[in-house]
């Protein structure tokens, strides 16, 4: 790996609704207790529930996609603007040690795992399907293209193509959503990215310690981890993510949620007319 010359870099993440601002704010912590002076780039409905941390930079975002996992891309955006490298981490992770002053990526995106983008999707045929048009549109061979697991990513600036990259996935994001593809930014990612010619590479190795109840799980059940060992971890994201409510506004929060839903759709309808030969042709 190529070395910075100077430190600029930054976590991000996204945090729309109470529960991934709590769990955010968790992050937040251990951010400040772990890398200290390191900027946390939040989009977030509600920068007000950050303002007394002092080293997160918390930006005013709402929804812009039918369901939220594509506007990860809006985060990557907001902070490579600023830095050199964005760290993305999801909103329920936690940092559970020392994170090294000096960490040196690739150029373009650094995931944690991912695979060929067909192998990861030959079990899902509706998806692939889509995927397939995309790469039609975009005169893209599959076999060249990366799937990303998106949980845990790099992007390092890269003469400009992380830029077009960004506008590639802003395309590839409507195309799913309109034809019912909700999950799988990783795909998207991958396309984009080839799209833009921007690199690709997976790196295992944990550059700092931490905590992703998938994750965990997994090790735990191959015998890698103690089940004891993160039971805090998972009390603790267990009780933000599924707080007590009544009755009443369980209701409110289905019928609000459901209305949205269909005003992004509605939304997502309209603007895509505007290139009706990409997205209904």
């Amino acid at each position: 790996m190529v070395k910075s010359e100077v430190k600029d870099i930054c976590f991000g993440t996204l945090a729309l609704g109470q529960k991934y601002r709590s769990l955010a704010l968790d992050l937040a912590a251990d951010i400040q207790q772990y890398s200290p002076g390191t900027t946390f780039v939040v989009l977030t409905d509600k920068p007000s529930d950050f303002a007394h941390c002092s080293h997160v930079l918390a930006i005013k975002h709402q929804q812009q996609g039918v369901y939220p996992y594509h506007d990860k891309r809006f985060v990557i955006a907001e902070a490579i603007a600023r830095f050199e490298t964005c760290i993305f981490i999801d909103a329920d992770m936690r940092i559970l040690g020392q994170v090294p002053d000096e960490i040196d990526w690739y150029s373009g995106i650094t995931a944690r795992s991912g695979s060929g983008i067909i192998k990861h999707n030959q079990e899902k045929k509706r998806d692939f399907e889509v995927i397939a048009k995309v790469a039609e549109k975009l005169e893209l061979n599959l076999e060249n293209v990366k799937f990303v697991h998106e949980f845990l990513f790099t992007v390092k600036r890269s003469a400009g193509r992380e830029i077009e990259f960004l506008k590639h996935w802003d395309a590839i994001a409507a195309f799913f959503e309109l034809n019912g593809v909700y999950l799988g930014e990783g795909n998207a990612m991958g396309l984009a990215a080839a799209k833009a010619e921007l690199s690709v590479q997976f790196d295992s190795e944990d550059r700092f310690p931490f905590f992703k109840d998938r994750i965990e799980k997994i090790r735990i059940s191959k015998g890698q981890a103690d089940p004891t060992e993160k039971l805090a971890y998972f009390d603790r994201q267990k009780a933000l993510e599924h707080p007590k409510l009544s009755k009443s506004e369980k209701r409110v929060l289905f019928v609000r949620r459901n209305l949205e839903k269909v005003y992004r759709l509605l939304r997502l309808r309209l603007t895509t007319l505007e290139n009706f030969k990409f997205y209904y042709w």
